[in-house]
Order: C-alpha cells, then sequence, then structure tokens
C-alpha cells in the first residue's frame, strides 16, 4: 500500500499473529509492530512472535520496547524467547517493556532461571489497566493507555504521532535568497527578514505540515462504548472480532467481541478505518467476520500474518445509520 503522501515518515502497523488463545495452522497468537519514524515497538508477544519476525523479515535489533495488553498467555508467552533471542544477538540497548504489575515478578523469574547473561538491561515499567493516561513519549511519538473490558485486566494502546513541522516551499525560500542554514528556522516556523527590512511571512515560505496520525489497538475486550470518547478520529482502530455476530452470547461470556460490535465502536468514534483480528480457532476464514463488519462500518479490513497497513489520514467512512 503506498502512502498519499511520498514526503511523509513512515507509519506501519505489521501483523505478526492474530489468532486468538488457541495458534491455528493458519494464525498465529497475537502480536504486531508498529513502525514509526523507524522506531520500533512490539505490541503483544505470543508464542511464535520471534518466528514471525524472521519470516517478516523484521529487525530485532531496533525493537525497543513492548507493550503488553494483558497477561493471557497468547499475548505475552513469547517474551522471554525473544528477550533471550536478543542477548544471542548480543544486544547492548535496553530493552523495554510496558505491561501490568503483576507480569513483572514472573518475567523476573524466567529471565533469572533461562537469561543468564544479558549483556543489556530489561526495564520494567507499570502500566495502570483502569486508566486512559501516558504511558511513552519521544520527541516524535507518545502512547497512551486504553482500558478494555475483558474477562481479566486488559489494556489497549494508542500510538498519536507527533505533530511535524512545516515543508520547506524551495522556490520561494530560494527566490528571496533565504540561506540554506536558516532553513530549520524558517520549518520551526520563524519568518524571514530582508535586508530592507521587510518581514516575509513564513505561510508564504513553507507548505502546511503532514497530518499528525494514530493508531488504537484494542484487544482483547468485550463490547465498550466507554473507549469511544478515547478513539475518536484516530485514523486506523485494531478492535478484536473473535466471533461473528451470531455468538454475540458466547462473546459477552467470555469478554469478547463480535464483527459487527467492532463495526459498531469504529462507526461510533468516526475512526478513518478498522482492521478486526483475534479470530476464534473455530473460524477457517475471516471473510464472515469482514461481512458483518462491513455491513456496519464500510471501511474495514481484515488482519492477516505478515500483512503491513499504512496508517493514513482517511475521511470518515461510517454508513449512514
Amino acid at each position: 500500500m503506498q502512502s498519499l503522501n511520498t514526503e511523509m515518515e513512515k507509519f506501519e502497523v505489521t501483523i505478526l499473529g492474530c489468532g486468538s488463545a488457541t495458534p491455528t495452522p493458519r494464525h498465529n497468537p497475537s502480536a504486531q509492530i508498529v513502525n514509526i519514524h523507524d522506531k520500533l515497538s512490539l505490541v503483544d508477544c505470543g508464542e511464535g512472535t520471534q518466528m514471525q519476525m524472521r519470516t517478516n523479515r523484521q529487525r530485532f535489533m531496533a525493537l525497543r520496547n513492548v507493550f503488553i495488553s494483558h497477561l493471557h498467555g497468547d499475548h505475552c508467552l513469547g517474551l522471554v524467547g525473544l528477550i533471550s533471542t536478543f542477548a544471542l544477538l548480543g544486544r547492548t540497548k535496553d530493552f523495554h517493556v510496558y505491561a501490568h504489575a503483576e507480569l513483572q515478578p514472573l518475567l523476573d523469574a524466567q529471565l533469572k532461571l533461562f537469561c543468564h547473561s544479558l549483556g543489556f538491561e530489561v526495564v520494567f515499567h507499570v502500566v495502570e489497566p483502569h486508566k486512559h493516561v501516558l504511558v511513552y513519549e519521544d520527541r516524535t511519538m507518545e502512547v497512551w493507555s486504553l482500558p478494555l473490558k475483558h474477562s481479566m485486566k486488559a489494556t489497549g494502546y494508542l500510538f498519536r504521532e507527533k505533530q511535524g513541522q512545516r515543508h520547506i516551499n524551495r522556490e520561494m525560500t530560494d527566490a528571496y535568497g533565504i540561506p540554506v542554514c536558516y532553513l530549520n528556522n524558517i520549518r520551526a516556523g520563524e519568518d524571514w527578514t530582508m535586508p530592507d527590512g521587510r518581514i516575509i511571512p513564513n505561510v508564504r515560505l513553507t507548505t502546511p505540515a503532514d497530518p499528525a496520525r494514530s493508531y488504537a489497538y484494542c484487544s482483547d475486550t468485550a463490547y465498550y462504548p466507554a473507549l469511544i470518547p478515547l478513539l475518536k478520529g484516530v485514523d486506523l482502530l485494531y478492535h478484536e472480532a473473535t466471533y461473528d455476530n451470531s455468538k454475540a452470547i458466547k462473546a459477552k461470556i467470555h469478554g469478547h467481541s463480535t464483527a459487527g460490535q467492532a463495526a459498531d465502536i469504529a462507526k461510533q468514534a468516526e475512526v478513518g478505518k478498522l482492521l478486526i483480528g483475534h479470530y476464534s480457532a473455530a473460524y477457517d476464514s475471516p471473510a464472515l467476520m469482514l461481512n458483518q463488519a462491513r455491513e456496519i462500518f464500510q471501511n474495514t479490513i481484515a488482519a492477516d500474518e505478515g500483512l503491513t497497513i499504512v496508517v493514513e489520514p482517511h475521511p470518515k467512512n461510517a454508513i449512514p445509520a
């Protein structure tokens, strides 16, 4: 998939696993790579994640951190194996784990047993499961927690790109003879003062910055309307659709969602695009869930291992009620 603006920085989501609790020949347990400006984050780490990383040619050493949604095994049992592989590959850069507090003693015990001589530190950050708060920030992105409704404490994550600088209009800056050494100031929003004292406004020297993009990960969760204001207007939403619409009672009992419920959340939140996944092992294909979701929210796609989605600003595509 090609970006609408070839100058936009990279913002991609690669699906490593989109099945539910039981692995199948078709689907791996939950795991995704979020690539923002070539900074790689892992979201969940089910069994087989590191093999999926190799299959999809993801760079192990470029992976900075992992965000774990909850402590069901299909979302975190691949973590220690991944960290062990980091050690075998000679990693020296710290690796950051964002998860609920209950994981820390379990992870420490596993690292002590299986990873005796790490050349880096595994830094644990506690995520409060019932709060919507900023959990990570750097100069290009923010990550916010999203409280979910599941059979145990669960947290989604909202990745927000920070607003970039305006683009230089080289025709105009060349026409006014602005030296290259001043272009960063112009890009940052400054006006230009000519030798004769005239002020050239920044808007004449630049074009608007690319819109900041966003991606929300919501797995695992039952139908939870409280998410809607937190997801309002996100460009891409991953929302679990474990079951088809006929299994609504089963979904509620197990803290999961149907395809129609996922689409309803996307429609009410006016997101740009919906990505469904976390399919029950009972289904050979996601076609039924995809069709049901599209009846409510047209701009829906189905997750599959190896799929990479470019996150781009999108118009609202919900079908009117």
